[in-house]
């Protein structure tokens, strides 16, 4: 089942065309990797999937949903529960607990019933080995805890994709290294992942399909062989 896929998409920047021609699929329960220079169009891409910049030419669809062009947004909250999305800078509110931080999502995306989302808050987070850090502010928490807790949060509702931007570039080796077996984890439980990332020792000890952004154009290691340099 192919939960995601473009063909001939354009990926914008502003008014700058970062990549062209994009012609990918991922499948239900696959993980590849997306890598490039800083400025290549990792980032873009991702936000393009999940519907925070439009695709101007071309097609896509990600877990159902065709990706909007511009002015077309009234599916993307839909879109958006079928996807859980892990930044960098784990966008965390600060004034609020953990628990907090996951009840607000939980809210927002139409959960029903406090036992239901109490319940819900308790299985991600131990899940992601933080069954006893619901009381803590994010503040109290190791930059590996809170990239845990954004794992959780983005496991809310049971996404068909996860789409993580450098999500172990600001962790030391050690933490980066829990994180990625992590991400394996809820991989091998049927979520596929897509995956920006600057860290090639972590794409050798964990091997999976790499996706290059280059030169304006996206190369598929399950088309074409590259090294990774």
């Amino acid at each position: 089942m192919t939960i995601l896929e473009l063909h001939d998409a354009y990926i914008m920047q502003d008014v700058n065309t970062v990549l062209q021609k994009v012609t990918f699929a991922l499948e239900k329960g696959e993980f590849a990797y997306l890598v490039g220079r800083t400025g290549s169009g990792k980032s873009s891409l991702l936000k393009t999937l999940y519907a925070d910049l439009p695709l101007p030419a071309g097609t896509g669809a990600v877990a159902g949903f065709t990706l909007p062009k511009k002015g077309s947004t009234d599916k993307v909250p839909y879109l958006r529960r079928k996807l859980g999305i892990i930044f960098q800078d784990f966008q965390l509110l600060f004034d609020r607990t953990v628990a907090e931080n996951l009840l607000f999502v939980l809210n927002a995306t139409g959960w029903k019933g406090k036992a239901r989302k109490q319940q819900r808050i308790s299985e991600v987070l131990m899940r992601v080995g933080l069954a006893n850090s619901a009381a803590k502010m994010p503040h109290q928490l190791s930059g590996g805890e809170q990239q845990r807790v954004v794992i959780a949060r983005a496991l809310l509702n049971e996404p068909v994709l996860l789409l993580a931007d450098e999500p172990t570039g600001n962790l030391d080796p050690d933490v980066a290294d829990s994180i990625m077996r992590l991400f394996q984890e809820i991989n091998n439980a049927g979520t596929a992942v897509l995956m920006a990332t600057h860290n090639y020792q972590l794409i050798q000890q964990y091997p999976h399909r790499v996706l290059k952004c280059e030169q304006g154009q996206l190369i598929d290691s399950a088309v074409t062989p590259f090294e990774l340099t």
